[in-house]
């Protein structure tokens, strides 16, 4: 059963979550609406659920918002919402990537805390201005990079910080797809027309879209930063404006050295997103697409394949399980332990407590900012035919 508290916890009621972006066709927002719900800890109650106000009344009312919480643009919703006394405790930002800045100035500044999706921004300097401006207010600002949620992920974290793997040497991750093998942007698909325009999804495709997802669950499992990297990006789909298919070679900080491949254009894969790390005296293996099982192979030794919430399982793991063993837990979970880690944290502020030890694995706005500089990273490492470029 997930650790979703702490046992000092006092607070008796559900944190109120609003809402930028996730109305009417859009896949992330239901998503996110979910996982807040899943543990119990959150309640939708405002929203600014599209950039055109018809379409956000109309969401707000699918969601059975009150009236007078369905907001036409984020910067009215932050502004009574702050003066409000039951007003919301969190913002969950899920918009297409150009907007994301924006919005979460505007709820950092009324005092709202942040939770908003990846990439963090479009650009570098807007990433470094955020993140400077989260710092001065104090405020809690989640980046929702899922995958750190999994039980197993967070399992080969602790495993690699204990030494188990001693001095990693290798990190190996991909992500794939082939959801974009053809012109989905042309068949009416609002998910791949956005994620494919460069004013809406920024400077790369592919790289920004689940390149980012990879590069940060390999720093995050790994306990070590990428320095640099040298990368080559492509466009595969003639006429297609950014990249759907990258490989790079990544140098960390510990001197360990790795490889990442993401692609939205391989055949037959769904969502292939796994890592494989090495260190001098043994080898992590894990698998999204096959979450509940990680792979540890001490060196000399037969492989122990080692089960979430079963056999293998630490306390980390077990904090961000809710069913027993042998019952599959997947990407849903994986958000709503992220959700559930920055209720803890917000419940620990309001009642002057320490928060649970285990909800501070959530990826903060230094880690976006890092996505950022990733992805600016890759896309002049191309421009420069693959040359190592520091990031």
């Amino acid at each position: 059963m997930t650790i979703a508290g702490s046992p000092d916890q006092k607070l008796n009621r559900r944190l109120r979550l609003g809402m930028v972006g996730g109305g009417r066709g859009a896949f992330i927002g239901a998503v996110h609406r979910i996982a807040a719900r899943l543990d119990d800890r959150w309640e939708l109650v405002a929203g600014a659920l599209s950039s055109d106000p018809e379409r956000a009344k109309a969401s707000g009312e699918d969601l059975l918002l009150k009236p007078d919480r369905i907001y036409g643009d984020f910067d009215e919703m932050a502004r009574r919402e702050r003066r409000l006394k039951d007003g919301i405790d969190a913002v969950a930002i899920v918009t297409p990537n150009h907007a994301h800045a924006a919005a979460a100035r505007a709820f950092l500044k009324a005092g709202i805390h942040v939770i908003c999706d990846k990439p963090l921004t479009t650009t570098r300097r807007e990433a470094d201005q955020l993140a400077k401006l989260a710092r001065e207010s104090g405020l809690i600002f989640a980046v929702t990079h899922n995958y750190t949620g999994y039980p197993l992920v967070r399992q080969a974290r602790a495993m690699v910080q204990a030494g188990e793997l001693g001095a990693i040497r290798v990190v190996q991750v991909e992500y794939a797809q082939d959801w974009l093998a053809t012109r989905m942007e042309e068949t009416g698909s609002k998910q791949a027309e956005w994620r494919t325009d460069p004013a809406r999804s920024g400077p790369a495709g592919a790289v920004g879209d689940i390149g980012t997802h990879a590069f940060n669950l390999a720093e995050f499992i790994a306990g070590d930063e990428v320095t640099s990297l040298a990368a080559e990006l492509h466009t595969f789909v003639e006429g297609r404006r950014l990249d759907d298919n990258a490989h790079m070679m990544l140098r960390f900080a510990s001197g360990a050295k790795g490889m990442l491949w993401c692609s939205q254009v391989a055949a037959g894969l769904e969502n292939g997103l796994k890592i494989r790390i090495y260190g001098e005296k043994a080898g992590l293996e894990w698998h999204q697409e096959n979450p509940n099982y990680l792979t540890f192979s001490p060196l000399g030794e037969p492989p122990r394949t080692i089960r979430r919430n079963g056999y293998g399982a630490d306390e980390v793991s077990r904090a961000a399980s809710r069913i027993p063993g042998g019952h599959p837990e997947g990407y849903l979970e994986g958000f709503a332990q992220l959700y559930t880690d920055v209720a803890e944290q917000i419940a620990a502020r309001m009642e002057n407590r320490e928060p649970n030890p285990f909800s501070l694995q959530v990826p903060t706005v230094e880690h976006g900012v890092r996505g950022v500089r990733f992805i600016e990273a890759a896309v002049r490492s191309s421009q420069r035919k693959a040359a190592w470029v520091d990031l």
